[in-house]
């Protein structure tokens, strides 16, 4: 298993990206209308990514993204589903964790859902803790947030 740092730009991440918004679609788009998100999931501003290989072939990846000063969003995290349940995305938001500490931000904030019960879960394994919900989210309450202080 390779962990690559990459940026927005990177193809098999934009791939991934694009796989985990049909994995979304699929799994909340009945209950959420998930439009109102895509404004907020721009790739042309993510610096720092993470795509995970097995074997030469694409199959996870994640971003970190500025939010301001101290704080960097977690973004975009998402295992094809035949990898899932093999700690693969623990190991990936750990990486994550690990650059933006590297970058000198304080805190790492992130907006899931509920409904998303296995991130939840991964989230909260790695201390992150829920939190009101922050900026765009404030009014959205399908939305969870979480944080988790980094220094």
């Amino acid at each position: 298993m390779d962990f690559q740092r990459t940026d927005g730009k990177n193809e098999d991440f934009i791939e991934n990206c694009r796989l985990l918004d049909l994995d979304l679609e699929r799994r909340v788009g009945k209950k959420i209308k998930r439009d109102k998100y895509k404004q907020y999931n721009r790739l042309d501003e993510i610096r720092q990514a993470i795509v995970v290989y097995e074997g030469g072939k694409a199959i996870g990846g994640g971003a970190i993204r500025r939010y301001d000063e101290e704080n960097v969003e977690l973004k975009r995290v998402f295992v094809r589903q035949e990898y899932q349940g093999r700690g693969i995305g623990s190991r990936l938001v750990s990486l994550l964790i690990e650059w933006a500490t590297e970058l000198g931000y304080k805190k790492m904030i992130l907006e899931t859902g509920e409904l998303l019960a296995e991130s939840c879960a991964v989230y909260k394994k790695l201390g992150f803790q829920v939190i009101p919900n922050y900026g765009p989210y404030v009014n959205m309450p399908e939305s969870l947030c979480m944080s988790k202080n980094l220094a």
